[in-house]
């Protein structure tokens, strides 16, 4: 099965890794899953994530590689959030 990951970063340079179809801790109308080196899966708001700018290939590359050794071996890299990544969250709290 094929994962959905978007690539953003913070200003201060940290790359964080956002599940757009997997469902955060809490409202998965708010939430999705994500993943950073440090601190590993936490759940993030979209509105936040939404405001964070696109990290590059090169910039990325470490953290997709990390995200790779820990199983996810299927990843799709895509550039924004969907709807359709909104209703798989919300089908799989049902």
């Amino acid at each position: 099965m094929t994962t959905k990951v978007i690539f953003k970063k913070f200003p201060e340079g940290d790359v964080i890794a956002i599940f757009p179809e997997l469902p955060g801790t809490n409202n998965p109308y708010l939430t999705c899953l994500t993943y950073m080196n440090v601190g590993q899966h936490s759940s993030a708001s979209i509105e936040f994530c939404g405001k964070l700018k696109a990290a590059k290939p090169n910039e990325y590359l470490p953290l997709y590689s990390e995200l790779i050794r820990l199983g996810y071996d299927d990843l799709e890299i895509v550039k924004k959030f969907s709807r359709k990544m909104l209703q798989s969250r919300i089908n799989q709290t049902l």
